[in-house]
């Protein structure tokens, strides 16, 4: 993280436009305090990636949210299935308006988020798959990508980059539950007992129709026992095995398998 910080440190005054790839399935808990720290003098481009699986009412709220933040500019778009990725150069382009070096040569954007947010597919994307090129710009540290993308576009890649604490537990437990971070830090048991919560507050019809319920218990680890029990995950003796369930539920949310849903809301309802 530190390595990261001061790449993006150094090579800050030779971009023109900051990229934050966001989940958009949790704005919030997927947005880096720190580069907003090291980049607000920036124009920047907010890219709600992911937004196939994402509720979209949810994304029309918070693209309303970022779209009231002054020099920010917010995308919705899937990387996976290139809808929206498009806009992306012409957004970044936008932000640039008025620059007298814009006819001259590209825009030059810096693109950051935390891991497994999609960058990287999001780059091959908009790059055609093209090998990125390091240092092929003068003053650029080596260190940092360079993708080549048209010849008006350029993105300048960085690794993902984390913070060190989260300052709400609850932005932890997102986290894990979309993959960002690793099991070590927050078990899969208790991130998939409080996923199954909150789906049962926000979305109790998806919930029963995945899984097959006719009543969803009002309890984490009520919930637990009986998506395991429904899906025939029992461990010698009859019990529920529970990290088998507890990977099953965790790859259904994070492939999309309940349909679209976020994670976070601008009114934050739904987590207890």
């Amino acid at each position: 993280m530190a390595k990261t910080k001061r790449l993006i440190k150094e090579n800050l005054k030779r971009v023109d436009v900051v990229i934050e790839v966001l989940d958009a399935r949790a704005p919030l808990s997927s947005r880096n305090p720190l580069l907003g720290q090291i980049t607000e003098a920036k124009p920047r481009l907010v890219v709600l990636n992911k937004d196939d699986l994402a509720d979209p009412t949810a994304s029309e709220l918070w693209t309303k949210r970022f779209s009231d933040q002054g020099h920010t500019i917010p995308v919705r778009v899937s990387s996976s299935s290139k809808q929206g990725v498009g806009q992306i150069p012409i957004l970044c382009r936008e932000l640039c308006r008025g620059a007298s070096w814009l006819n001259r040569r590209p825009v030059r954007a810096l693109i950051a988020g935390i891991p497994n947010v999609g960058k990287s597919t999001l780059i091959n994307t908009m790059a055609k798959r093209r090998k990125a090129e390091a240092g092929a710009t003068p003053g650029l540290t080596r260190d940092l990508r360079r993708i080549p993308v048209s010849d008006k576009f350029e993105l300048f890649d960085t690794p993902g980059l984390l913070w060190h604490k989260f300052e709400d537990p609850l932005t932890g437990l997102i986290l894990a539950a979309l993959g960002a971070i690793k099991e070590t830090i927050l078990p899969d048991e208790e991130v998939t007992g409080e996923v199954l919560f909150y789906l049962s507050i926000r979305y109790p019809d998806l919930l029963k129709a995945r899984y097959k319920l006719e009543e969803i218990p009002e309890t984490p680890h009520g919930l637990v026992e009986a998506v395991g029990r429904k899906r025939g995950c029992l461990a010698a003796g009859g019990g529920v095995d529970w990290p088998r369930t507890t990977q099953m539920v965790l790859k259904d949310l994070r492939e999309g398998r309940f349909g679209p849903i976020s994670l976070e809301w601008p009114d934050g309802k739904g987590w207890h």
